[in-house]
This record gives C-alpha cells, sequence and structure tokens, in this order.
C-alpha cells in the first residue's frame, strides 16, 4: 500500500480526450482506445471486457454528470487513467439520470485493493468539488484540463 496515493501521478496528457460521443458505449469504446496507449495494461481486449462486464452488471454513472468505470486485472501493472469530456453530456443510465460529461476510466492492477479504494474515492470526492467540476467543463482544451487536474490537488 502507497502512502500517499495522488490522482496526479496517473494521469497523462494524452489519455484526456475532449470530443462529443453520441453513446455510453462510444465513449467507453474511445477510451479504452486511448488507454491502450499504456505499456501498463497487457492485454486491452481483457481490459474492454472488464469495463463492460461492470457497466453491464450496474452503471458507473455516480451523478453530478460524472462516470467512473473501472477494473481490476491481472493484466494491468498498475493505475491507469483515461478522461473523457463531452461539453454535451451522454445518456450514461447515471444514478440521478442526468447526462454525463465527465468520465475518468481507472484500470489498476488485481493487488491494488486498498489503494485502489483510495484512489476511487479521492477522485470521486475532487469531482464532487462543484467549482473544480464547473472548471473542468469550462476549460479549452485536454490540455488545460490535464494542467488543472495536476495542478489542484
Amino acid at each position: 500500500m502507497r502512502n500517499n496515493i495522488e490522482v496526479s501521478n496517473y494521469i497523462d496528457e494524452e489519455m484526456i480526450l475532449d470530443i462529443e460521443p453520441t453513446s455510453k458505449e462510444q465513449a467507453l469504446e474511445m477510451l479504452i482506445e486511448v488507454m491502450r496507449l499504456s505499456p501498463k495494461i497487457k492485454d486491452i481486449n481483457q481490459f474492454r471486457q472488464a469495463i463492460f462486464s461492470r457497466e453491464n452488471l450496474m452503471s458507473t454513472g455516480i451523478g453530478y454528470g460524472l462516470a467512473i468505470p473501472h477494473a481490476r486485472l491481472k493484466s494491468i501493472d498498475d493505475f491507469v487513467i483515461g478522461i473523457l469530456r463531452c461539453k454535451k453530456g451522454i445518456n450514461y443510465e447515471s444514478i440521478d439520470d442526468k447526462p454525463v460529461r465527465i468520465i475518468f476510466m481507472i484500470g489498476a492492477s488485481e493487488t491494488q485493493d486498498k489503494d485502489y479504494i483510495r484512489l476511487l474515492s479521492k477522485i470521486m470526492i475532487r469531482l464532487k468539488d462543484k467549482e473544480l467540476l464547473d472548471k473542468l467543463l469550462h476549460v479549452e482544451t485536454s490540455k488545460d484540463i490535464y494542467t488543472l487536474i495536476t495542478e489542484t490537488e
């Protein structure tokens, strides 16, 4: 277990998308494809299957315009985070039935039990900060999203 889990340690600017997908499935596929770039994910097909299986079980739309799809697998070496912002929002079957505008997708190793829970919790707490969420929705570029997340921790 790591003493200090910081979201910014696992965010790569190349894995931030600022696009308008037409569906939840398309948004998930886009994030999975960009996360393919990470050498930490050894089996992208297994990751895809785990993400969609988790969504079929229960939506990861947590309300507030946010979703946090996630999976822990043996084929992942360490945390990998992909982010997608869609300003218009998409139907995501969230618990509050509101469109999702920001998605944080997380891949983690099967052995990262406590750190995984801590990272999920940190992301949820940070994104429920209305001021930060508003800034994330209104900055201009994916680079701005990266800067905002990495400099406000």
